[in-house]
């Protein structure tokens, strides 16, 4: 049986959101040079809210792109016939080169989705930064891969799963944690 327990609720996201844009802005000293990369699937919308919330900070755009990492894991074995990871997709209008890539993605885990968005990233250009922006860091870090924009840190234990639910995907706003309980 699972039981779950809501960490953020609609209000604390939008918080948080609007908390990471204003530390974005101010670390890169504006957003002239600034792409925001989503990993699919909510952190695509993620760096969406974020880059509507920077545009009314600042007045004016930065770009978003997405990427999807899936073939690029290390763990998984569909590759192709000269054993490299098939190419699923890194969607940006911009060109990366010397530009501040910000990776958005909902939850920090083990590092391994964020190793592999930074893989795909690097075979599209050489960004001159690579930072990223998190709503939740859970820790348990398999790869060492930090942080620079933290909604949230949630503690938690390995058997325990943290789930984001966006309204673009989930038709509400919240974060949870559901843990195995046996009766």
């Amino acid at each position: 049986m699972k039981q779950k327990a809501v960490i953020m609720d609609e209000k604390a996201i939008g918080r948080a959101l609007t908390r990471i844009s204003h530390e974005i802005i101010e670390k890169n000293k504006g957003i002239e040079n600034c792409v925001l990369v989503g990993i699919k699937t909510r952190g695509i919308y993620i760096a969406q809210r974020l880059a509507e919330r920077i545009e009314k900070i600042e007045g004016s755009k930065v770009p978003v792109g997405e990427v999807d990492i899936t073939l690029y894991r290390d763990d998984v074995l569909k590759k192709e016939s000269n054993n490299e990871p098939l190419f699923e997709g890194i969607f940006v209008e911009t060109d990366l080169n010397e530009k501040i890539v910000v990776l958005v993605d909902d939850v920090l885990y083990t590092g391994r989705t964020v190793r592999a968005a930074m893989d795909a990233i690097m075979d599209r250009g050489r960004p001159s930064k690579i930072e990223l922006a998190v709503l939740i860091d859970r820790g348990h870090r398999e790869l060492p891969i930090s942080p620079d924009f933290v909604g949230k840190n949630v503690p938690t234990a390995r058997m325990e799963n943290v789930l984001v639910e966006l309204k673009e995907v989930d038709q509400e706003d919240q974060v949870s944690i559901q843990e195995n309980i046996s009766l």
